[in-house]
């Protein structure tokens, strides 16, 4: 069997292959499915090997249409690079390196997500940056203003638009803002229609219904856990979880010396993000189902802080969401005995 190393591109990928009687080909082309296609589809089936990247899955399945077998591998496995020079790196060493690595099976393979949580995904992105496009649209209003004393009236960022309007200031000034004040407009009725649409795939999810028992999570959260994921059975049990998503400590530690420093940030961070977030609002929150769960994070606040309080809550609050999952069970409060405060 041939093996192929591909070091995918935006606009030209490098191709080599190793054949079976060690012959080696390379070529570089055009990062196109009938340019790829002209490129393999006459070889004998091969095993490729091409690093995650945003265009991985649509290359993958083209690949796959030609016979091929496919490996999506983990960029972060360090022996799948053994052989490629630090000081020297190009497109052609790391597609060299890439099918060494395939003919060693000296890599780890990626996960490869539904096509039904890739769209959730996608849709979670179209939300993400309508959010950041408003957030940034509202404090150039507010600092543009500021510059000359104005001083706009405080309260919920989708009135913000109408307290602009009725705030007295020059034409001038009036003139500098109409176009973010637009923006504003036009990206909050967009983000109710990705809202109405998110909701819609959590109403048609049991799985998303279920974790949404959990006080603090919402359809986002809950959304966002689960296309993150994609299945449950991928993972050993929450506390490999809880390290893909980024929310355990990093430690560098040898001999006798022992450090641990912040959370790693490995994995997604939109869900890693909206973790934390619950965990604020049960932090927060005065309602009784919170109460077990808010006493247990106040603990380790008083101990350590409130900012690992609150990580140490998103981080029980991904292992909740993963058991319950796992379990296919509902959030049922129980009250925190003192053996569970986080070490």
């Amino acid at each position: 069997m041939d093996h192929v190393g591909i070091d995918v591109h935006k606009h030209a990928s490098q191709i080599c292959i190793i054949a079976e009687r060690g012959e080696l080909i390379e070529q570089r082309v055009r990062t196109d499915a009938a340019r790829l296609a002209e490129a393999l589809a006459d070889r004998v089936r091969a095993r490729i090997l091409i690093e995650a990247s945003t265009e991985r899955e649509w290359v993958a399945r083209c690949l796959e249409r030609l016979g091929h077998e496919v490996i999506v591998a983990d960029p972060n496995c360090a022996a799948m690079y053994a052989t490629r020079s630090r000081r020297v790196k190009t497109d052609r060493r790391d597609a060299a390196t890439l099918a060494d690595a395939c003919r060693l099976q000296a890599y780890r393979p990626a996960h490869r997500a539904s096509d039904r949580q890739r769209h959730v995904r996608a849709e979670l992105a179209v939300r993400d940056a309508l959010v950041r496009t408003r957030v940034k649209c509202v404090a150039l209003v507010g600092a543009l203003l500021r510059r000359h004393g104005i001083h706009l009236p405080s309260g919920n960022v989708d009135g913000f638009v109408a307290r602009a309007e009725r705030q007295e200031m020059p034409a001038e000034q009036r003139q500098e803002i109409l176009p973010l004040l637009s923006m504003i407009r036009t990206a909050s009725a967009e983000l109710a229609t990705a809202d109405a649409r998110i909701a819609a795939i959590a109403e048609g999810d049991p799985v998303i219904q279920r974790l949404r028992t959990v006080p603090g999570v919402g359809p986002i959260t809950a959304t966002a856990f689960v296309a993150t994921l994609d299945s449950w059975e991928r993972f050993s049990g929450p506390h490999q979880v809880e390290a893909y998503l980024g929310l355990v400590p990093s430690e560098h530690s040898s001999g006798e010396r022992q450090h641990k420093g912040r959370i790693t940030k490995a994995g997604n961070s939109r869900a890693r993000w909206l973790l934390v977030e619950a965990a604020w609002s049960i932090l927060r929150s005065r309602r009784e189902d919170t109460e077990p769960l808010r006493r247990w994070a106040q603990r380790v606040a008083l101990r350590r802080g409130t900012k690992t309080g609150i990580v140490a809550l998103a981080r029980k609050l991904a292992g909740i969401l993963y058991a319950m999952w796992r379990d296919r069970s509902n959030y049922e409060r129980r009250d925190a005995r003192p053996e569970m405060v986080e070490p």
